[in-house]
């Protein structure tokens, strides 16, 4: 048992042991931190312990045991969270606390271009580096192509239903809004159309352009004769191009999609169309056109009539030297 005398003596340590390490818990609280230049680092769930450790092998933080007690004594200010953050180079003990508990997570993008197949999309959804998980291929046409965020560890399959939601979503308010007497009689359907009318052009102008002389073909009763369909049919949705030209034995290729052989608009979408060529569809150009013809430069010239159609034939490929 300690005498009274060397029991003061100990309390005395203890006091200036704990003394001394305030101090260096209050000067490296506001400190420069370690970190040599900004990173994301995934902080994964589990006890301050373990959060300094993490941090410690990231080189955010120099002293596990100063970041527990800063932690410890400034539990007040809320838990420490798990996620993936961005920390400052040369942050201080209180700005990585702060970002462990107010701070917003790191963002990822997934960008889904507009015109894509359900297959490609699905290859750009597997391929996101910070997702888990896979998804199948999605129904044509049922995402929206756009730019969404999602952070580390989210499932590939809940990136896909926001896609998704953002697509029924953008079709219902474009449809509510829709110009009268379309030949289109359904959303589904005028998805299916912009899909063709998306794949058509590059040009953004044009879209209403071009919906306009489908739907003056469905109006009338005319094949649409569509390339992108053709091309659908060919490659089974695998890709929206051919390493060719479209050939007389594409368009003899037997499917429902063909619209060189089959009236009307194809079972179903081609692709994802974006919100620009939905909105063409539900509101074309009012044109008498019902022919266009590629100049080879991305756009299109136009003609209301076959023979209108054949003479700016004749000169597109006058242009490109006979071919």
């Amino acid at each position: 048992m300690l005498s009274r005398g060397r029991l003061i003596l100990v309390l005395m340590a203890l006091v200036v042991a704990a003394n001394i390490g305030n101090q260096a818990v209050r000067q490296s609280y506001y400190a420069p931190g370690a970190l040599a230049v900004t990173r994301d680092v995934v902080v994964p769930p589990g006890s301050t312990v373990a959060v300094a450790r993490t941090l410690k092998r990231a080189g955010v933080i120099r002293y596990p045991l100063i970041f527990e007690l800063a932690a410890w004594i400034t539990r007040r200010q809320g838990p420490l969270r798990a996620g993936e953050f961005e920390f400052v180079a040369h942050g201080s003990l209180r700005r990585i606390l702060h970002t462990l508990r107010s701070g917003a997570v790191v963002q990822h993008k997934a960008t889904i271009p507009e015109g894509l197949t359900a297959i490609q999309i699905a290859a750009i959804i597997n391929a996101l580096p910070e997702a888990r998980g896979h998804v199948a291929p999605p129904p044509e046409g049922s995402v929206l192509p756009q730019t969404y965020d999602y952070v580390y560890g989210a499932t590939r399959q809940s990136i896909l239903r926001r896609m998704q939601h953002a697509m029924t979503r953008a079709l219902a308010a474009a449809w509510a809004a829709r110009a009268p007497d379309l030949p289109v009689q359904t959303p589904q359907q005028a998805v299916t159309l912009a899909s063709i009318v998306q794949l058509e052009t590059p040009v953004a102008a044009e879209l209403p352009k071009i919906a306009g002389v489908y739907e003056n073909r469905l109006a009338q009763g005319m094949k649409l004769q569509a390339d992108p369909t053709v091309i659908f049919a060919v490659t089974k949705g695998q890709a929206t191009a051919l390493p060719h030209r479209v050939t007389d034995h594409d368009l003899a290729t037997p499917s429902a999609y063909n619209t060189y052989l089959h009236h009307g608009l194809p079972p179903g979408p081609i692709a994802s169309p974006g919100i620009a060529a939905i909105d063409a569809v539900l509101h074309p150009a009012a044109t008498q056109d019902l022919f266009f013809v590629a100049t080879g430069t991305g756009g299109h010239v136009f003609a209301r009539t076959f023979g209108e159609q054949l003479a700016n034939i004749a000169r597109v490929r006058a242009g490109r030297g006979g071919n």
